[in-house]
């Protein structure tokens, strides 16, 4: 009886083990979406800058930041289309970029060719600032890197 015994707890340690490295082996092998997990993260971290860009853009609608002589309602009627359009657009990116939805990325990109167009072709209503064209090329950069390698781990 102690034989049969000792063999049970032998068998029982053995499993007891193998399960053990079962699960120790889970956590060392490397996850296969590393780059989906990261392009989901900027899309989040852009996400909130749109928010950011867009809650700042209907400051400025509702003169909530700004003097008298910045008023939207003293701008001019190309600096205020701009700014109802981006004050609209760079929400409803944020949202789509927080879900990691395909038509996120869509209006987000929209947003930052727009910005890039009227900053390089219309400096009149922003100003024509190089930083801020820099910065969305820097962005829309990083977004196609990302893309590009969270494609090519998933296979076809």
């Amino acid at each position: 009886m102690s034989d049969t015994s000792a063999r049970d707890q032998g068998r029982d340690k053995g499993r007891e083990a193998m399960s053990m490295a079962a699960m120790s082996s889970e956590r060392i092998e490397p996850d296969d979406n590393v780059w989906t997990r990261r392009l989901v993260l900027f899309l989040r971290i852009m996400a909130v800058i749109s928010i950011l860009k867009g809650l700042y853009h209907w400051a400025q609608v509702t003169g909530f930041i700004g003097g008298e002589e910045e008023a939207f309602e003293n701008q001019s009627m190309a600096w205020q289309t701009a700014t109802v359009y981006f004050a609209v657009i760079e929400l409803v990116a944020a949202v789509g970029l927080w879900l990691a939805t395909p038509w996120g990325a869509v209006v987000w990109l929209t947003t930052v060719v727009s910005m890039a167009v009227i900053e390089l072709m219309f400096p009149g209503i922003y100003g024509g600032s190089l930083t801020v064209v820099g910065l969305e090329a820097v962005m829309l950069g990083a977004y196609l890197a990302l893309a590009w390698m969270a494609a090519r781990e998933r296979p076809p």
